[in-house]
């Protein structure tokens, strides 16, 4: 069945690869990605118009998408992924989230089934549950249903706590939990799928039938985005560009890797041992000015 990410690898092509590793004693894959610097600052504008290219893809589902681009309203699309998103003004989570969509998409080559935002009335609408869920064909007729989860704190240790927490929450409630929402997607994946095939076989590996003669595995796993902010010095911001490049791409890279032991504590706490965590570190300069500024320029508001 032909069900692609609707991101390729270029994507990629404006961060710097810096950790692709196991957490050792853990199912969990450890990535940091650190965006593109020149003249000592991350090349945000770039990154926007990056995110400008799959924001759609990311706030709409693919039956949505067809149908305007069938009725050549491509104007209309545009507009209608933006008024998705909240205020850029209160703004506080929805860039973590459409990275979080382009990491999982480019890079884990996992293609979308449902994201939060796209079920959304109205902007100002909040859905409890996983910011979007997304498939990983491990093998023939083995799957993940992957459930993402957005955090962007001050401190990565906040970050990677909050997000492990409200997993655990999703994983223990009484409502709007994993059942739920593997019912929700159920309910959704008409709007999904396109034709009747692509339905079938959506259906037939998030709901899998263990009578099958050749049944299809699917277990389900988690992806973490926790974005954290880095605040240079003066001294160091007044560095050369070469010597700035190499000691903040040390400074970064030696703090994610000390966090290795806190991933493994917070799986050990909540006992999550069963499941594979796909954790994808983002370091942000002005944490809170940055999120804002890219959803504002993404959505074009007060043009």
């Amino acid at each position: 069945m032909d069900f692609k990410p609707s991101i390729n690898e270029k994507f990629l092509e404006i961060f710097y690869k810096e950790i692709e590793c196991d957490v050792p004693d853990t199912n969990s894959k450890l990535n940091l990605h650190i965006l593109k610097i020149e003249n000592n600052l991350f090349c945000y504008d770039e990154l926007v118009r990056q995110l400008q290219n799959h924001f759609i893809s990311f706030s709409l589902s693919r039956k949505e998408i067809l149908d305007f681009e069938k009725d050549q309203r491509r104007g209309e699309l545009y507009v209608s992924a933006a008024s998705k998103f909240r205020n850029y003004n209160v703004n506080d989570g929805e860039a973590g989230e459409l990275l979080l969509f382009c990491f999982l998409e480019a890079h884990l080559k996992a293609p979308k089934i449902l994201t939060k935002l796209e079920i959304k009335l109205s902007s100002n609408d909040y859905a409890k549950g996983s910011d979007g869920i997304h498939l990983l064909e491990l093998g023939p007729k083995n799957y993940q249903l992957i459930f993402g989860e957005s955090k962007l704190e001050q401190s990565l240790t906040t970050s990677i706590s909050h997000a492990f927490k409200s997993i655990h929450d999703f994983l223990t409630r009484k409502k709007n939990n994993i059942h739920d929402e593997i019912g929700l997607i159920n309910s959704q994946l008409c709007k999904e799928a396109f034709d009747e095939d692509l339905y079938q076989f959506l259906k037939s590996v998030i709901m899998p039938k263990a009578s099958d003669a050749d049944p299809i595995v699917k277990n389900n796993a988690f992806a973490i985005f926790a974005g954290f902010e880095i605040d240079p010095t003066k001294e160091e911001k007044r560095l050369s560009n070469d010597k700035f490049l190499a000691l903040i791409k040390a400074k970064i890279k030696a703090e994610v890797e000390s966090k290795m032991n806190h991933i493994k504590k917070k799986i050990e706490e909540y006992e999550l041992f069963s499941y594979t965590f796909y954790v994808y570190v983002f370091p942000f300069m002005k944490l809170d000015e940055t999120r804002k500024e890219i959803i504002k320029k993404i959505t074009r508001a007060e043009e």
